[in-house]
């Protein structure tokens, strides 16, 4: 995909501040840490627009990433981290659950996984609830890097029977450092927006 303009147009934090233009919206969930903010970066071919913090639990809202005025990426807050308090937590998940539940734009949601470890048990709730609403979702192994070749096979069948991923759900080996998986994902993109 060739990107010709990207921006950051808003965080929300309550429903009624959600964009209304009627674009496809591209969503991503994945615990704190997991690199929901390099991937944006990479996918977009841009260094800083989504931020990145060795914090976790930075981003706090829903964050609208608009490409080529004719998609959104939508950032999700990441999950189970402790620092956060309770209930800013269960703020965070009316406001998520709201938005997946009911948001007719949002095309394809991606569920980001740390390919070093198999994925947590937040990771399979959030699976698992992505699967019985019958959100279009495709599985994102982040780092892949940082995991060598040989091994990278017995990686992917943990995140599979972890997750109980379907026939039919892709999984995407990413990595923001090298860029591999990039077009992969581009392509579940453009397929589920177009759709």
């Amino acid at each position: 995909m060739k990107i010709v303009s990207t921006e950051f147009v808003i965080g929300v934090a309550r429903l009624d501040q959600l964009p209304g233009d009627g674009l496809p919206e591209v969503a991503l969930a994945g615990r704190s840490n997991v690199g929901k903010s390099s991937l944006i970066n990479r996918m977009l071919n841009r260094k800083n627009l989504a931020r990145t913090s060795a914090q976790p639990g930075k981003t706090q809202q829903l964050n609208f990433y608009r490409v080529n005025g004719e998609m959104y990426f939508v950032d999700f807050p990441g999950y189970g981290y402790a620092k956060v308090s309770q209930k800013q937590r269960e703020k965070w998940g009316r406001l998520i659950e709201s938005y997946i539940r009911g948001r007719k734009q949002l095309k394809l949601q991606l569920l980001i996984v740390d390919l070093r470890h198999p994925p947590t048990g937040d990771d399979k709730l959030m699976y698992d609830w992505l699967r019985y609403y019958g959100i279009p979702t495709c599985v994102v192994a982040t780092k892949a890097d940082k995991v060598p070749r040989t091994r990278r096979e017995r990686h992917l069948r943990a995140v599979r029977e972890t997750l109980g991923l379907d026939d039919g759900v892709p999984l995407v080996l990413f990595s923001a450092e090298t860029g591999e998986g990039r077009d992969e994902l581009w392509n579940i993109v453009r397929q589920a927006i177009a759709g």
